[in-house]
């Protein structure tokens, strides 16, 4: 197998960094690097650099990362790599001129067993769900978001206290070795790219926004306890509790309910815990941040706060 491809990787946080370093570790030629401009971030808006970019640098790769992606001038630029193969890793939705343009085509890695879970955030969704299995999908990219033939596809368990950082660590590392299983495959010419089948597609994941994280307590005990896991450690769930925004990290829950009290409300022994009613159960806090403070233990919490 030849590993002379012209490869250019297309990425930007964390989760694309893995990849990206694996296919150089291996060996494949990855010509350019396309990941988003750099943010202002902070007190001083100091412009800082995406993951990918700064992974890229460390292994020496030019780095491409324009605002406009229709742009004549990054078309140019991009037509001027002659790439066999694009790869997208957690990047934004491309135009056709650009996923069309390599002759062996653009896949994409992305971290649900598609076609279930389309969308933004189908490692949160997976489990405020409540799901016990997800997994990452390789696929070729066409006209309609998260739809082309299914390349490969890995499954994994999700444990039933993971939260969303634990699975998201879990399936950046399955999925980086999907990525090169994938190149593998094209460059030796053994894919059978599979249409997706359209009845699983049954969930749908779409970006989390900051109403998608306040606590419900007219919902059962265990889904709200799925909802702090899947935001948790961020954006994180959150309700109110006398009348400051409370961040919630971890929980935990139980059958019953607190004497007298309806749903939202809460009860405290101001020492080692702090329960909430909800429809069905009682959920309890185990690490939380109220706003201005720091993320503690509800026992630490509660010994320097009076709730």
């Amino acid at each position: 197998m030849s590993k002379d491809l012209r490869i250019i990787y297309m990425g930007t946080p964390e989760f694309a960094v893995p990849s990206l370093e694996k296919l150089v570790a291996a060996g494949w030629n990855v010509v350019a690097v396309i990941t988003a401009p750099d943010k202002p971030r902070g007190r001083g808006q100091k412009l800082v650099p995406s993951p990918v970019k700064v992974a890229a640098e460390n292994l020496h790769i030019p780095v491409l990362q324009p605002k406009n992606l229709k742009s004549e001038e990054f078309l140019e630029e991009l037509r001027s790599y002659n790439a066999d193969l694009q790869i997208v890793v957690a990047f934004r939705m491309l135009p056709v001129v650009v996923w069309d343009m390599p002759k062996l085509g653009t896949f994409n890695l992305h971290a649900s067993l598609l076609p279930d879970y389309r969308g933004a955030a189908p490692i949160n969704w997976a489990i405020i769900n409540g799901e016990k299995e997800t997994g990452v999908t390789t696929f070729f990219l066409k006209h309609e978001i998260d739809t082309g033939s299914i390349l490969f596809q890995e499954k994994t368990h999700i444990g039933e206290e993971e939260n969303l950082g634990d699975l998201y660590e879990r399936l950046m590392e399955i999925g980086s070795n999907l990525v090169v299983k994938t190149v593998d495959a094209i460059a030796s010419e053994k894919v059978n790219p599979l249409p997706q089948d359209e009845s699983k597609a049954k969930n749908h994941a779409p970006k989390i926004f900051k109403e998608t994280c306040e606590i419900d307590w007219t919902k059962s005990a265990e889904d709200i306890h799925n909802l702090v896991r899947g935001l948790s450690p961020f954006p994180a769930a959150f309700t109110q509790i006398n009348g400051k925004n409370c961040k919630v990290y971890k929980t935990s829950f139980q059958t019953g309910s607190i004497q007298s009290l309806t749903s939202g409300e809460w009860a405290t022994d101001q020492k080692s815990y702090l329960k909430f009613q909800t429809a069905d159960g009682v959920l309890l806090i185990e690490e939380l941040q109220m706003e201005g403070k720091k993320r503690m233990k509800i026992g630490d919490f509660l010994r320097g706060n009076t709730l």
